[in-house]
């Protein structure tokens, strides 16, 4: 591993990462030091940058058209295919990112992952466990075109994994003479460990349904469950891809991922295993829950059926009687002067008849 170098004040100048949608960094090999490019360095000087022998990776950041173009068709052409699936967002707004996947083609290895929202991310970090059920989109998409010397990374939304290796660079620049596979791991490492919060967002938000699930279930509650079902699933679909895209890169299927920084892969590759087994429980959990909610919302129907069937059991003797003696008939004891409280407490002892034969029974 190279020594660490000290920083030379190489930090991309806040001008250059706020307002460019294209940023540049270079580390020379001669010179044994990086440098952020300025803006416009891609299009003035393609040639020089392509042919050096030097390590260039390439951000762009919510890019225009003509700088996706500059980026992948003039600097370094992609296949038409590969170019579709970078520019999805932009060109089909409002559907979900392109599934995590890789491909290797002759000249470059092309990746594609879901790194969470940031805005998502913000929200349920003010918000906390109840965002999880209506914050926008939980993931995005970043894209990655990797060569032996040139690693390109494509994102529509400011990732926080990308400033993380800025800074990372600002610091440790020597670290970017390793390539751009080991780059690209940097970047993976940062995404993956994001989903920690998330996932225990998650289990906080299944916690918080399930004591009121148990105590007092309601129609809201079910709502509620089947949103946040809907998100587990979606970024469960999301770790699972990327769980196989991280398996390819660890396992030396693609000669642009050196042996040596295999190991990091594994090592974000085995992050990406338990949170999605961790995911795979919450997903487990919100079925339990629904399937709890529908049982406690039946035991709830059957109690209140079961004391309305007692009242009317109680209830029936005594309309009987009220109802023999409310004919226009001559009884007994329709002239007796204890005919009305006689009756009144015939009602009353078949009702009580009735509660200790329930209370026998054990229905009680």
């Amino acid at each position: 591993q190279p020594p660490v170098r000290p920083n030379r004040g190489l930090t991309p100048p806040a001008r250059l990462v706020d307002e460019f949608m294209i940023s540049s960094y270079r580390w020379s090999h001669a010179k044994k030091c990086g440098e952020w490019l300025p803006p416009d360095a891609l299009r003035q000087r393609p040639d020089e940058l392509r042919q050096a022998a030097e390590v260039l990776w390439i951000d762009l950041e919510n890019p225009s058209e003509e700088e996706e173009r500059l980026a992948f068709q003039q600097f370094l052409p992609i296949h038409p295919l590969s170019l579709e699936d970078v520019t999805k967002l932009r060109r089909e707004p409002g559907t979900l990112p392109h599934f995590p996947k890789v491909e290797e083609f002759p000249d470059y290895l092309f990746v594609i992952v879901n790194p969470l929202s940031p805005q998502f991310v913000e929200t349920i970090r003010a918000d906390g466990a109840d965002a999880l059920t209506g914050a926008g989109p939980a993931s995005t998409q970043l894209s990655a075109v990797l060569t032996s010397k040139v690693l390109i990374t494509h994102h529509y939304e400011p990732l926080p994994s990308v400033r993380t290796l800025k800074e990372f660079l600002a610091r440790h620049e020597a670290q970017a003479e390793r390539g751009p596979d080991y780059l690209f791991h940097l970047i993976l490492d940062t995404m993956v460990d994001q989903y920690a919060e998330v996932l225990d967002h998650f289990t906080d938000a299944l916690d918080a349904l399930e004591e009121k699930v148990l105590h007092r279930p309601t129609q809201k509650q079910i709502v509620a469950l089947l949103h946040l079902k809907r998100r587990i699933i979606h970024v469960r679909k999301g770790l699972v891809y990327e769980r196989e895209v991280l398996a390819r890169l660890a396992r030396g299927e693609f000669g642009l991922i050196e042996e040596r920084e295999m190991v990091y892969y594994r090592n974000v590759y085995d992050h990406l295993i338990r949170f999605t087994e961790l995911i795979e429980s919450s997903r487990e959990m919100a079925t339990d829950l629904m399937q709890t909610h529908l049982a406690a919302v039946s035991n709830r129907l059957n109690e209140i059926m079961k004391v309305l069937t007692m009242i009317s059991t109680v209830v029936l003797p005594m309309t009987l009687i009220a109802g023999i003696y409310g004919m226009n008939f001559d009884f007994p004891e329709k002239n007796w002067s204890f005919g009305y409280p006689f009756a009144l407490g015939l009602m009353g002892l078949t009702a009580l008849t009735a509660l200790f034969f329930f209370r026998w029974k054990k229905w009680l």
